[in-house]
């Protein structure tokens, strides 16, 4: 299985939320969480979306090499 941008981009989304949440708690920035949250749901769309593309990617040529 290879990987793609949009895995790659995806999860360091969802890291950079992370920290970007885990920031606002200390700091106490419910804004800063907020904004963390919703990085780390865009990542998790992304990163799906990409290992989406893999899969159909295996399928076509798991398609063409049956006879």
């Amino acid at each position: 299985m290879g990987i793609n941008k949009d895995q790659v981009e995806g999860r360091a989304k969802e890291a950079a939320g992370k920290v970007q949440e885990t920031a606002g708690k200390a700091v106490g920035s419910i804004e800063q969480q907020a904004k963390g949250l919703g990085k780390q749901v865009s990542g998790t769309a992304q990163a799906a979306y990409g290992d989406a593309k893999e899969k159909v990617k295996e399928h076509a040529r798991d398609a063409n090499k049956r006879p």
